[in-house]
């Protein structure tokens, strides 16, 4: 391997086995295999490279390219794997922001996954934006949208409406994603590749339409990719998720990572306090006071609760 960073790349597309890398160098796109050996490092996650990863990388001499090392990470975005309960997924490292993009109808984003996706960006330093698509259909109900605004600026989270069907503060987002590396993450139907196509248009990113049926969106994006943004950047667009489970964020930590907890938690008069059923809690007095969502603790609740099978 080279030295001076001349086989250095930076991933562009995870496709199971298989790489998409563009040389920091030159900037040209290759495919690539990971070496064997980086999968036996004991490593916890299902996959060891991840879209957002600088890697070094060896040539053969018939051109193949191969992964040989990874370097360290500024960050990273991880979930518990849908398949693997003790193992967990890197969706993408070496973020500048995360935006959860979520739908108040056709589809409605469920509270929960929200907080469990903002608790997720708090473990591991990514700041989070949420964006509010679908604005031509959310906007004809002003209050539906003023009481979603509430909960999530009161946690401490910017908020912005958009609509990709009508364009509405695409400038807005564009000033948002300008020089940056941006994860984008939603569930599936909420609009996310529609919005993303807005930014690289000469790129294929897939859209689908809404199952009448379920009312839910179909499944469109397989593999996480990165685009690059023509005013500077990285969208990195991300599979569709369904669920997202917490990994290694214990009972007592967990309420460090909703905000509006954690700014009240000092009142408790127990210094171990659970923030569920002890007298003198802060927390729960500032539920009853409505200086924290109703819906955001309703949230902490059921993640200790669910989560709690995976500890054991």
């Amino acid at each position: 391997m080279s030295d001076g960073g001349e086989n250095r790349a930076l991933v562009m597309r995870s496709a199971g086995s298989s790489y998409t890398l563009r040389d920091c160098n030159t900037g040209v796109l290759s495919e690539a295999r990971l070496r064997g050996k980086l999968r036996l490092k004991g490593v916890r996650s299902t996959n060891p490279v991840a879209v957002g990863d600088i890697v070094e990388y060896d040539t053969d001499e018939y051109g193949e390219h191969t992964i040989t090392d990874i370097r360290p990470r500024r960050n990273y975005i991880i979930r518990r794997s849908p398949n693997l309960s003790k193992e967990s997924h890197i969706i993408a490292a070496n973020v500048d922001r995360a935006v959860l993009v979520a739908t108040l109808f056709s589809p409605e984003t469920n509270p929960e996954f929200i907080d469990r996706f903002l608790v997720t960006c708090e473990a591991y330093g990514v700041p989070a934006t949420i964006v509010l698509n679908k604005y031509d259909l959310a906007g004809k109900f002003p209050d539906a949208v003023e009481a979603f605004r509430e909960i999530y600026i009161k946690a401490g989270y910017p908020v912005m409406e958009a609509s990709a069907q009508t364009g509405y503060n695409m400038d807005r987002l564009a000033t948002l994603l300008e020089g940056c590396t941006t994860l984008f993450a939603g569930n599936s139907g909420v609009g996310k590749s529609s919005l993303i196509q807005r930014f690289v248009p000469g790129e294929d990113v897939r859209t689908a339409e809404i199952s009448s049926y379920h009312n839910k969106g179909k499944h469109t994006t397989t593999f996480a990719r990165m685009y690059p943004v023509a005013e500077g950047g990285y969208i990195i667009d991300t599979p569709g998720i369904k669920g997202f489970g917490l990994l290694d964020i214990g009972p007592g930590e967990l309420y460090r990572f909703f905000p509006e907890l954690m700014r009240h938690a000092p009142g408790c008069r127990y210094y171990n306090c659970t923030h569920v059923h002890e007298p003198g809690c802060a927390v729960t007095e500032a539920v009853e006071a409505g200086d924290i969502s109703e819906s955001r603790y309703i949230s902490y609740l059921k993640i200790l609760e669910d989560d709690e099978k995976y500890r054991k």
